[in-house]
């Protein structure tokens, strides 16, 4: 039994604390006035849990509150982390992953990405999660968004899995679900996807110089920003979102920002003589309202990746614009006596290797004008 009667209760005058037992307390702040509480120790802390006011809350009610507590954390439930967890509003999937997108898009370089990430959600895993509560979405749901594209279109199938398990981690660290993604469960109950080769199919070497005599079939924009692409060995949203205030024409320079480039640093490519014919030829694209080298159909934008693509297969050939690096790189490894970390250094590539590039000082710039200046010459090569 307790200490305490609803009698002596009503007698208390002297505000202080009044134990009932078992970690159960009245605090009294005036002749019947103050609050309950119970002193538990929860995951070896000591807490004081609020069960109500007197007024509200008699002493059996209190009790029974206590024993209700007292019966949780012996189970292992924190009985303050729940309700703080009852208290928070839990969002939709829906809500959540735009709340996700919205605070981590800054961070990431790629616009192109920026609006995938979300996109991919919107046509994939809104339909089936986007209303339901973040803490309801568990393993047989997220499957089963999954499981009609896993082996069609494997590479979406893979982003979508990754963004629902940031999403679902992004809600438990904001206390909204009790774990994480399920997804090595998940992972299990998926078959596996057919193995393909992960590199960007390229064009050989030794076919660009009459893929290059076909761009200058017909003069446009996007065949004027790929021929500068392959002339430059460079990424297509560089090209693509090239701007005339980067290139110094005397220097034959052109300077790409950090912001613009995958590995966050800027990057100087020399210019060989048939990459400034190309931005000669670009000059009559110019619009006063834009700065962009290759403009696309509304001259404030930049072409899409699509535009560059369509190229290549309209000419019916099965390899993506991002080969031409590789072409390039082949091209550099056994056609020339050029080290590798020039070459490496021409392609914006991080050095692997931390103590190297702890020491490496220097950029090539010289090696690499020589070098760009041969592969455009290769380009030209009259083909017999």
């Amino acid at each position: 039994m307790g200490r305490l009667t609803p009698l002596q209760i009503r007698n208390l005058k002297e505000p202080g604390r009044y134990s009932d037992g078992d970690g159960l307390y009245l605090e009294l702040t005036g002749p019947n006035k103050g609050n309950w509480q119970l002193r538990a120790t929860v995951n070896g802390r000591r807490r004081d849990i609020g069960l109500g006011s007197l007024a509200l809350v008699s002493l059996k009610e209190a009790r029974d509150a206590a024993f209700e507590l007292r019966r949780d954390i012996q189970r292992g439930i924190d009985p303050v982390a729940e309700r703080k967890r009852r208290r928070l509003e839990i969002l939709t999937f829906k809500a959540a992953a735009l709340r996700v997108h919205a605070e981590q898009k800054a961070s990431w370089k790629n616009g192109k990405h920026q609006d995938q990430w979300i996109t991919t959600l919107e046509n994939y895993a809104f339909p089936l999660l986007g209303n339901r509560l973040v803490n309801d979405i568990e393993g047989p749901l997220i499957r089963e968004v999954l499981l009609p594209i896993w082996l069609t279109k494997p590479e979406t199938a893979r982003r979508v899995k990754q963004r629902i398990s940031v999403i679902l981690d992004w809600a438990y660290a904001s206390g909204m679900r009790p774990t994480e993604a399920p997804m090595r469960s998940v992972n299990r109950v998926l078959p596996r996807q057919p193995k393909k080769d992960g590199h960007f199919a390229a064009m050989p070497y030794g076919a660009v110089p009459s893929f290059m005599a076909h761009l200058h079939a017909r003069l446009s924009v996007p065949r004027l920003a790929l021929e500068f692409l392959i002339l430059t060995a460079t990424r297509s949203g560089e090209v693509r979102g090239a701007k005339w205030n980067e290139i110094d024409l005397e220097a034959k320079l052109w300077t790409i920002p950090a912001s613009r480039m995958k590995v966050g640093k800027e990057h100087v490519v020399p210019l060989s003589n048939a990459a400034i014919d190309v931005l000669e030829r670009a000059r009559q694209y110019h619009a006063p309202c834009s700065n962009l080298l290759f403009p696309g159909r509304d001259v404030r934008r930049p072409l899409s990746d699509m535009t560059l693509l369509k190229i290549l297969r309209y000419a019916d050939l099965p390899y993506t614009v991002h080969g031409f690096r590789s072409a390039f790189r082949d091209w550099a490894a056994e056609q020339t006596s050029y080290p590798g970390e020039v070459a490496e250094a021409a392609l914006a590539h991080t050095v692997a290797n931390k103590v190297e590039a702890a020491y490496r000082r220097t950029n090539y710039l010289e090696k690499r004008r020589e070098m760009m200046a041969d592969w455009a010459r290769f380009c030209a090569t009259v083909q017999t």
